[in-house]
């Protein structure tokens, strides 16, 4: 994820990188998209693989190390009976008890999104990392162009393309618009900390993986990221999404300056209802 939420962990702060793989759990919410206007190539009807209820978990490693937990999940928004206008995209990240001695993570990002136009209407970021706590605000007005910020006690207003998703928002676009077909490619501008951020997510091929959830076979997508600073990344992110109606992903992997962080399911594959489209 960006000057984002990602590189608030440096590799400096913590010794033998602990803070790097921390950072991987907020970047988790965002690993499809640290970076105006969306712009598909080759894509099909939109749908939504993601479901009212849906809550997928996630150990994150660096050198088999497991430093935090990430969760992501679906809800029905606050105070609005009719769900099918609206859902609660919820991501949090929390450190395992080794990483918490060290640098304690506790983070949660709040994303209201349309499910006609699946673009993000509020997002709210809890950042706890170490001695560092913050609260942000992002209001969207899609229609208009515009974002209204509030961090620190500051409020502003600044342009943005329509369309534009926020840091969690982004993955579940990806899911839903981007077809398993190799070749296939999506364009989408996300918008985090000031910065209208371009990225491209690329469908490179059909991969068997193998983990908790079993044997299963899945569309691995490569996310093309023109700049440096998602957390020290070195090159591009991958993420492997199953190749069936829901479109899960299971695994997600970038290169850092030292080794590689993964971030793996361990649960997930139940205990949904659907959110039928064009409900």
């Amino acid at each position: 994820m960006l000057e984002s939420v990602s590189t608030s962990i440096g590799l400096a702060r913590l010794p033998g990188c602990i803070g790097r793989p921390a950072a991987i759990g907020v970047v988790l919410l965002t690993l499809m998209a640290p970076l105006g206007t969306t712009a598909a190539e080759g894509l099909g009807e939109t749908t939504r693989p993601f479901t009212l209820g849906e809550r997928l978990t996630y150990e994150v490693s660096w050198f088999n190390l497991t430093a935090v937990i990430a969760v992501m999940e679906v809800a029905p928004a606050e105070g609005n009976g009719d769900t099918s206008v609206t859902a609660k995209l919820i991501g949090t990240a929390r450190s395992t008890p080794i990483i918490t001695k060290f640098f304690p993570v506790d983070n949660l990002v709040e994303s209201v999104l349309d499910l006609d136009t699946l673009t993000p209407e509020h997002l709210t970021f809890r950042r706890r990392e170490g001695k560092k706590n913050e609260d942000i605000e992002y209001t969207f007005h899609q229609k208009e162009g515009a974002v209204t910020a509030v961090r620190g006690g500051t409020t502003e207003s600044l342009s943005i393309p329509t369309g534009t998703h926020d840091i969690i928002s982004c993955l579940y676009y990806t899911r839903a618009v981007l077809p398993p077909k190799p070749g296939a490619s999506l364009k989408m501008n996300v918008y985090h900390d000031k910065k209208n951020r371009p990225v491209e997510v690329r469908v490179e091929g059909i991969e068997t993986l193998e983990g908790s959830w079993g044997r299963v076979e899945t569309v691995r997508t490569r996310v093309i990221m023109p700049f440096h600073g998602l957390f020290m990344n070195k090159g591009d992110i991958h993420v492997w999404v199953t190749n069936d109606e829901r479109k899960i992903p299971v695994r997600m992997k970038a290169k850092v300056v030292l080794g590689a962080i993964v971030a793996d399911l361990v649960d997930g594959w139940s205990g949904v209802r659907s959110v039928k489209p064009g409900s």
